[in-house]
C-alpha cells in the first residue's frame, strides 16, 4: 500500500485528522481576501463584454497560416482606427485559429463597408470573398444576459429546494448557496482582473461550474449525515463528526477535482495558446476556475459554515456537553467518583475491626475469596449441602434412593 492509500485510510478511520471545522475563521479569512480582490479588480476595471452582449460587428478576415501573425494583428489595427469612424476607434483585434477576428462598435452600411475596405487594403485580400462581417444588435444581447440571469435565478431556487427536501435542513441549503456565491464572485473576478471576453460560451461554463459545486458539497453534507445519524450514542461533538466527514471525502474530492482539472486545463492551453479567441477559450477558462473553486468551497467553506450555523441547536449544544463529559470521564477514569456529602451511606466494618490497629506504613494483604461450593460434576449446577445423612423414610415401606456413583446405579 502506498503512501497516499495509507494517509486516505488514515483520514477515513479518524488516526489522522485536518482540523478543517475547527479552523473556520482562517479559511473564512483566506475566501474574504480573495473575494475582495475579484471585487476590486469587477469594480476597477470591469467586465470586457463581448459582441454578444454589447452588440457591433464583427469581421473575420481568411488568411494562410502563416500569415496569422501578430505583425498583421496590428496592422489590423491601426488601419481599422486610422478610419476616423468614432464606433471604430478602439477595435478589438485577435488571432482566432487560422483567422483574424475584429470587432468594433455598432456601424451603419456605409461605415462597415468602409471598414472592410481598409482591413482589405493591408493585409492584400479580397473584401467580398475574403471577409465576413457579422451585425449584433444591442437588443439581442440584452435578451442573452437576460436570458442568462433567468437560468441563474432559477438555479440557485432549485439547489435551495432540493438540499433542503434531501437533508430536510435549511440551514445547509444557505451553506451551499453561500458557497456557490463564492465561486461565481471568484471567476467574474478572475474575468475582470484577466481582461478574456465575457460571451454565451462563458454564461454556459458559469452554469456547470456550479452543479460541479453543488455536487461535491452534496456528498460532504450526505457524509456529514452519515456520521451524525446516531448523534446522542456517538462520544464525540457536532463539530468533531462533521470535521471526520470532511477528512474522510478529503481524498475523494482531491482526486475527482484534479481528474476534472486535467482536461479543462488542456482545453484552456489549446484555446489560448493555438486557437487564440473563441468560446473554448472563454468556455475553459470560466470551467477551471469554477472547478477550482468549488473544490475549496465544499471543504473549506460549505461545511464550516453549516456547523456555525447549525452549533446554536438545544439538540447540538446538549451532545457537545455530553461529548465533552464523557471525554473527561475517558481521559480520568475517577472523575465521576461521588464526592463526599453528610447523607453518603457508610459501609459497616467487619467483626473485629479496630481502626487503631491498622498501620498505614505496611502492605495490606489482600482479602481472600470465599471457597467455592462444590459443583455436580458434569451437571453444571451447585450441589445443596446436605444437612443430615439420608436414610430409609420411615413414611414409605419402600426403599429410597441413595446417593451413589453413576458408574454403580442400577446394581
Amino acid at each position: 500500500m502506498g503512501k497516499a492509500s495509507r494517509l486516505g485510510n488514515a483520514l477515513y478511520e479518524g488516526e489522522v485528522s485536518i482540523d478543517f471545522v475547527g479552523r473556520k475563521y482562517l479559511w473564512y479569512a483566506v475566501s474574504g481576501i480573495i473575494v475582495l480582490l475579484a471585487v476590486v479588480g469587477l469594480s476597477t476595471k470591469g467586465l470586457n463584454f463581448g459582441i454578444e452582449f454589447q452588440g457591433g460587428v464583427e469581421y473575420q478576415i481568411s488568411l494562410p497560416k502563416d500569415q496569422v501573425t501578430q505583425s498583421n494583428v496590428d496592422k489590423v489595427r491601426t488601419a481599422v482606427a486610422g478610419t476616423g469612424l468614432p464606433a471604430a476607434s478602439s477595435p478589438i483585434v485577435n488571432t482566432s485559429g487560422s483567422s483574424i477576428r475584429v470587432q468594433t462598435e455598432a456601424l451603419d452600411n456605409d461605415q462597415a463597408d468602409r471598414v472592410a475596405q481598409a482591413i482589405a487594403k493591408v493585409v492584400h485580400v479580397n473584401p467580398q470573398t475574403d471577409i465576413s462581417t457579422q451585425d449584433v444588435g444591442a437588443s439581442w444581447g440584452e435578451q442573452v444576459a437576460k436570458r442568462a440571469l433567468t437560468g441563474l435565478v432559477v438555479f440557485l431556487i432549485l439547489v435551495v429546494l432540493f438540499i433542503w427536501a434531501y437533508f430536510r435542513e435549511w440551514k445547509m441549503s444557505v451553506a451551499a448557496i453561500v458557497a456557490l456565491a463564492h465561486d461565481i464572485v471568484i471567476t467574474v473576478g478572475v474575468y475582470a482582473l484577466s481582461g478574456f471576453e465575457v460571451t454565451p460560451a462563458t454564461v454556459t461554463g458559469l452554469l456547470t461550474i456550479l452543479g460541479f459545486s453543488l455536487y461535491d458539497t452534496v456528498v460532504v453534507f450526505d457524509k456529514v449525515r452519515e456520521n451524525t445519524r446516531n448523534l446522542k450514542q456517538s462520544r464525540k461533538t457536532y463539530a468533531e463528526l462533521a470535521n471526520l466527514a470532511v477528512n474522510q471525502t478529503l481524498v475523494r474530492s482531491i482526486n475527482t477535482s484534479i481528474v476534472a482539472l486535467l482536461p479543462v486545463g488542456a482545453l484552456l492551453y489549446v484555446g489560448v495558446a493555438t486557437l487564440g479567441s473563441g468560446a473554448l477559450k472563454d468556455l475553459a477558462l470560466s470551467l477551471f476556475v469554477g472547478m477550482a473553486a468549488g473544490a475549496y468551497s465544499s471543504i473549506f467553506i460549505a461545511t464550516p459554515l453549516a456547523v456555525q450555523l447549525k452549533s446554536g441547536e438545544k439538540a447540538i449544544t446538549q451532545q457537545d456537553a455530553r461529548a465533552r463529559a464523557r471525554s473527561r470521564r475517558d481521559v480520568d477514569r475517577y472523575a465521576d467518583v461521588p464526592a463526599f456529602t453528610e447523607d453518603l451511606p457508610v459501609r459497616e466494618a467487619p467483626d473485629g475491626f479496630e481502626p487503631e490497629e491498622l498501620d498505614t506504613a505496611e502492605t495490606v494483604r489482600p482479602v481472600k475469596a470465599p471457597a467455592r461450593r462444590h459443583e455436580a460434576s458434569g451437571s453444571g449446577r451447585v450441589v445443596p449441602e446436605s444437612k443430615a445423612p439420608l436414610g430409609e423414610s420411615r413414611a414409605a415401606k419402600r426403599s429410597q434412593p441413595k446417593r451413589e456413583p453413576r458408574s454403580k446405579r442400577g446394581k
